[in-house]
């Protein structure tokens, strides 16, 4: 089934002279697709003709069962790659209106004990506190960390300030001997491992 045929199923009835896949189709075409449904607010959804509160209720509904399905998993997942955190986080941190900062907690093999957010709001190196990043990981005993911050404007290009933090926490991770694995920059759609670019060594 195609998305709008999916989202026809919630929708149950179109309107007058739009059928309930047409209805479908034009508000995927409106937001950008089923990402720009999930970014979208509550109340600009309800304001689409045909619509209202209670199929907008449900859309968004919809949209969180598949953000949390795609996290749950019988065992702790394992990071071993940029992507693989990127996975973890990106379906929902790409939807966010504002900055956001969240540090994965890892072991020794590298499972994921714990995800935290840290900040919410402007993230960058004169906002953020260093302790704060690392005071969860201090507490559960972690012996790495992956910091990932989102973009809202849907580009994920590292600002010299997300360089500049980026370097502050890997100094900062050698005193504590916590290391900081990469720092993910998430965007809509794609994301960038400074990692990957050589900021960390």
């Amino acid at each position: 089934m195609s998305n709008a045929e999916l989202l026809a199923i919630l929708l149950r009835v179109g309107v007058q002279g739009e059928n309930v896949v047409q209805l479908g189709q034009r508000l995927l075409q409106t937001f950008g697709g089923l990402s720009g449904l999930h970014r979208v607010s509550f109340d600009e959804l309800c304001a689409q003709h045909g619509v209202g509160e209670a199929k907008a209720a449900q859309i968004k509904a919809a949209i969180e069962l598949g953000r949390r399905l795609s996290l749950e998993s019988d065992a702790r997942p394992v990071i071993s790659s940029p992507a693989d955190a990127a996975a973890l986080l990106s379906y929902e941190m790409s939807g966010l209106e504002q900055e956001h900062l969240r540090v994965i907690l890892l072991d020794t093999r590298n499972h994921v004990l714990e995800i935290r957010e840290v900040y919410r709001g402007s993230v960058n190196s004169a906002q953020v506190r260093i302790a704060e990043v690392f005071r969860d990981a201090v507490r559960r005993n972690a012996t790495a960390i992956v910091v990932a911050h989102n973009h809202p404007s849907g580009d994920p290009t590292p600002s010299p300030e997300d360089i500049a933090l980026t370097r502050a926490l890997v100094q900062a991770g050698k005193l504590l001997d916590i290391l900081v694995l990469d720092h993910l920059i998430i965007g809509q759609g794609r994301f960038v491992s400074l990692k990957e670019r050589g900021v960390i060594g």
